[in-house]
């Protein structure tokens, strides 16, 4: 079996790593980023949230309840106008897309560390055993470590 190296592995990393960023999902990301970016209605929108933002962080910061009611309010209203924008949701949606991506090839990592764990050590792979697990259990099926 060969042995990799830290370095060996954060090279593959990072060969990884480009061919998500040349994906479908990513290239749909930056272009619906892109366009959130250039659409003057949507910054001046994010704009007016942020500085009620910091005006609600000021309102509690002093104790003015109803003050902060009415700004929170404000920026809960202006969010519903932000996400009902169709480049909004668009952009949401690659986020989500491209995240998806991230998770599935983190579990299959991880899984697939964890299996060859199991086979090498002569575990049983069904159950999630490793074979040390297995060499020395009471009995029980339910001494899995993962």
């Amino acid at each position: 079996m060969e042995k990799f190296t830290k370095d060996d592995i954060v090279a593959k990393a990072a060969e990884l790593a480009k061919m998500i960023a040349e994906t479908d999902e990513v290239d749909y990301f930056k272009r619906a980023e892109a366009q959130i970016n250039e659409n003057q209605k949507v910054r001046k929108i994010i704009a007016s949230i942020k500085s009620l933002q910091k005006q609600a962080v000021n309102f509690q910061h002093y104790g003015k309840t109803e003050a902060l009611k009415k700004v929170e309010a404000k920026i809960d209203q202006l969010e519903a106008e932000l996400n009902g924008i169709p480049v909004v949701q668009e952009f949401k949606q690659s986020q989500v897309d491209v995240n998806d991506l991230l998770q599935i090839v983190t579990n299959t990592i991880s899984n697939t560390v964890t299996d060859e764990i199991i086979v090498s050590t002569g575990g049983d792979l069904l159950n999630g055993r490793t074979g040390s697990q297995i060499r020395h259990s009471s009995g029980s099926k339910d001494e899995s470590v993962f």
